[in-house]
Formats: structure tokens, C-alpha cells, sequence
């Protein structure tokens, strides 16, 4: 079973990976993005072939794999208090009699800090990076043959994406949404993050490999995908033919597959819009018209600094064209605010660009210091006290413009994805084309068709209608 602690990114599938009797139990508990969901399931791909099945606690499970984050802070310190937890439990099971339980952490803050780990909490038994969880069967024989610990951290020569089993990862059983990961890593250096030293330079999955799990996920049910890379709008894949693809290229191949009918992709990066990807947004109606795009900073002295390669103007630039390609797109993005020198005049800069631009979704931090990245030893460190007084003044005006956006739904038709049952008698849900959950009246045979409903009430987190019953119709 995975559990998901909350994490800022925009809403995953709801539906959990299904329990099944398995001679070992498996655990795994996700910290993060999207792309550690898709990474958590496919350590249970590669984990099944040698008897681990899910279980939901992890008194449970024979195997354990806390599956990290490395963005927030105190990342670190928040798995050596996992750790301790899932030691007191691997005791208890041990002084009942059971089996010893094999814990494993995984992910970035294994990447970073793996011979930490091993140094503060020597009863962990492996540890590993996200590019070698292909290697999981391997380490547990190993870790099993040698009696102690086992460390994979170093970036492979293959791609992992050519070892995982190639059947329907538990994701997607049953249910009609699912993430697809077709790029990792990153080149871009931008001064406050460690991806580029946890996840490694930029890679692409072949496009063949992704239709083909595409094929499956459909097959199996899922409705809409969402396509992942830490840049996913870099993605050049081997197209089979000599070169490589777009993703505005693997797009237009995926709409193809019989029964999947939305394709939306995260996260991008202002510097890979192209003219073919805005192309795919006005030509391919299974893109979805919700695009999550950071900008990080409104401030060009600012941007400069984070070396994001792009200015202010030119994300405007960026945006206009695809509003004018797509008019019925709809923006969500990230932003920081008290990076290293970040003036007063700064902050207005986002604000300003925040006013022009209107989102209707936004992630906003304060910026915090990853050792070893460049602006972690910049000087020019902005008190805590200014940083809170920013955030709250940036969240307060997106909220303002969440909640105008989410207004405006009121007295639209929308296509509605159902995906679930509602929490009341006779009620339905699903996912609107921006991600807004929606709740109305139907029955339960539209679970996994595509419907029309009227919006008519605006909630907090989400929207309320009444269905267009004759409208009805497979996804």
C-alpha cells in the first residue's frame, strides 16, 4: 500500500493501489511529487516478482520503503523521525515473533544523504537513489547474502525505465487517472534546487516505451494521464527512427490510443515552451487546457539570480501566445519568494507579474537553503519575518484569484471526468479540464465516462452542478 502525505502538487488519483494477498507484505510511504507517486508503484512492479504484495500499515509489511523529497526543508530530519517510528514497529513485530521487517528509504534525500542515513540510522537496510530503483530485487539478495546494509546512490550507465516489468503497474488498476513519468533530470541549474544533483542530468524515455505503458494504462481502465518530468516539455525521446520527438510530437501519438481521452503533462519550464508545443494545445483536444507553468519570480534581477533563463516579459510573451492558441487555457504555477537579495522592489515585480498574468492555481513558498546549491551560500539572506510577510501577501491576492476563477465556472457547461462515488446518497464526482473537483447527482454506471453538467455552486476547494443526463458518453 502507499500512503501520501500531503505535498504541494496538483491532485493525484484518489484511488489507493489495491490490497491483494501476497506471501510478503509491502509498504511504501511517499513524500512529494507526482513523480515519486509514479516511483513509489513501480518499486512495487519490480518488488512483485519476488512475492511483495501491498498492505495498508506498515505493522503489516515485511518490507517498508519510506520513498523521499529532498525540496522542503528539513527534509532530512523529517525521515530520521520516520526512521524512528518505523524502527519501534520493526521491534515489536520482531519481539511478537514475526519477521525481521527490511526498511528501505528511497528517493532524493537518499540520493543526498544516503551514507547519512546509514551513519545516523544504521538498522536501515537499503538505501537508493530514484534512478536505481530498477535494482530493488538485487539489493534485497544482496542485503539478505551479506547481513547488512546496501547503498545504490551512484547515477547507472542504463536507464531504469529498460529493467521495469513491463505488465500494468498497481496504479492503474481500477483506476482512471494515472501519472506516466517520460523525462528526469535536469540541466537548468537553477540556483535553489537539487534536482540536478539528485535526479541527474536530462533523460528521455523512448516513445515507444511510453505507448506502450500508455497502451496498458488504457487498457486497464485509465481514463486520463498525466505525463511527468522534472521538465517535461524538454522531452526529446528516441522516436525509432533515427531521432527524437517532442513532446508536442508524443502527444499527438498518445491521443491516438483508444480510450484515453485527456492527456494533460507537468512540470514545465518557460524556456521549453515552443511553437509546437502551443501548436498541440489549439490542435489536440485531448490536451487538456490547464498548464501548470512556474515562473518562480516576476522580478528579472531575481530571476537572473536563480538562473532561470528567462525573464519576466518573455514568460508574458510565452503566455499570451498559448492564450492566443488555446483562449480557454487556465495557468497554475509556482513561486518563491525571499530568495538571496530579493528586494521590496523585487516582490512588487511578482506581484505585478502575479495581477497581469491571473492564475487560477498557484504554489508559493518561502525559499529555503538546499545544501550545495548555489544560493545557499549567497549572501543577502532575507529575514524570516520579511519572508512570512511576503507569502502571506502573495497567497492572500492567488487565493483572490482562485477563487474568481473558480466563480466563473458558475453558469458554464463543463466536461466532467467521473471518477468516484460522492460522500453523499446518489451523488458523483469527478475532475473537471482545470483539475476542480466536482460533485452532482448521478448514478454510479457514469463512473468512468465523460459527462456535461452545469456548474452551479462555487465551494471552497471545489464545484457543485447538475448533470446534462443526455449527454452522457464514454471518455
Amino acid at each position: 500500500m502507499t500512503t501520501t502525505p500531503n505535498f504541494p502538487a496538483m491532485p493525484a488519483s484518489s484511488d489507493p493501489m489495491p490490497t491483494v494477498q501476497a506471501p510478503r507484505g509491502l509498504h511504501v510511504i511517499t513524500w512529494g511529487c507526482q513523480m515519486n507517486v509514479y516511483d513509489s508503484a513501480r518499486m512495487a512492479d519490480v518488488l512483485r516478482p519476488l512475492g511483495y504484495g501491498p498492505v495498508e500499515r506498515p505493522e503489516d509489511a515485511d518490507m517498508v520503503i519510506l520513498n523521499t523529497c529532498h525540496i522542503r526543508e528539513r527534509a532530512t530530519e523529517k525521515v530520521f523521525s520516520e526512521l524512528g517510528r518505523l524502527r519501534k514497529i520493526r521491534d515489536e513485530r520482531i519481539g511478537n515473533g514475526q519477521d525481521r521487517t527490511i526498511i528501505a528509504v528511497a528517493g532524493c534525500v537518499a540520493q543526498a544523504e544516503g551514507e547519512v542515513i546509514l551513519s545516523r540510522a544504521p538498522y536501515v537496510d537499503l538505501v537508493l537513489g530514484p534512478q536505481t530503483y530498477h535494482k530493488l530485487p538485487e539489493m534485497v539478495a544482496r542485503a539478505a547474502r551479506a547481513g547488512g546494509a546496501v547503498i545504490e546512490t551512484d547515477f547507472p550507465v542504463e536507464q531504469k525505465f529498460d529493467f521495469l516489468p513491463t505488465d500494468a503497474a498497481p496504479q492503474t488498476q481500477g483506476n482512471l487517472t494515472a501519472f506516466l513519468t517520460i523525462q528526469e533530470g535536469c540541466d537548468k541549474f537553477c540556483s535553489f534546487c537539487v534536482v540536478p544533483y539528485t535526479r541527474g542530468a536530462e533523460t528521455s524515455r523512448p516513445v515507444a516505451s511510453v505507448l506502450a505503458e500508455a497502451r496498458r494504462m488504457a487498457e486497464s481502465g485509465v481514463r486520463e494521464i498525466t505525463l511527468l518530468g522534472q521538465n517535461v516539455n524538454a522531452y526529446h525521446g528516441d522516436d525509432g527512427k533515427g531521432g527524437s520527438a517532442t513532446l508536442a510530437e508524443l502527444v499527438e501519438q498518445l491521443a491516438q490510443i483508444p480510450g484515453l481521452g485527456r492527456i494533460r503533462y507537468m512540470t514545465s519550464h518557460p524556456r521549453d515552451v515552443d511553437q509546437s508545443l502551443i501548436d498541440a494545445h489549439r490542435d489536440n483536444p485531448a490536451l487538456m487546457p490547464f498548464l501548470h507553468l512556474p515562473v518562480q519570480s516576476g522580478s528579472d534581477r531575481i530571476l537572473k539570480a536563480m538562473n532561470r533563463g528567462h525573464t519576466a516579459d518573455e514568460y508574458r510573451e510565452s503566455v499570451r501566445k498559448l492564450r492566443e492558441a488555446r483562449p480557454d487555457l487556465a495557468l497554475s504555477s509556482d513561486f518563491i519568494v525571499g530568495h538571496p537579495g530579493e528586494t521590496e522592489e523585487d516582490f512588487e515585480a511578482t506581484m505585478q507579474l502575479v495581477r497581469d498574468i491571473g492564475f487560477a492555481m498557484a504554489y508559493s513558498f518561502k525559499y529555503s537553503s538546499r545544501p550545495g546549491t548555489p544560493a545557499a551560500g549567497q549572501p543577502m539572506q532575507v529575514p524570516e519575518d520579511v519572508k512570512d510577510r511576503r507569502l502571506a501577501e502573495l497567497q492572500a491576492l492567488l487565493r483572490e484569484q482562485q477563487d474568481a476563477f473558480n466563480a466563473d465556472m458558475v453558469g458554464t457547461v463543463q466536461e466532467i471526468l467521473v471518477t468516484n462515488r460522492g460522500r453523499k446518497h446518489g451523488q458523483i464526482a469527478g475532475r473537471s479540464p482545470y483539475l476542480q473537483p466536482v460533485h452532482f447527482d448521478g448514478p454510479d454506471h457514469l463512473i468512468g465516462s465523460t459527462v456535461k453538467v452545469a456548474i452551479t455552486t462555487r465551494r471552497t476547494n471545489s464545484l457543485g452542478g447538475t448533470l446534462i443526463r443526455e449527454t452522457a458518453s464514454a471518455c
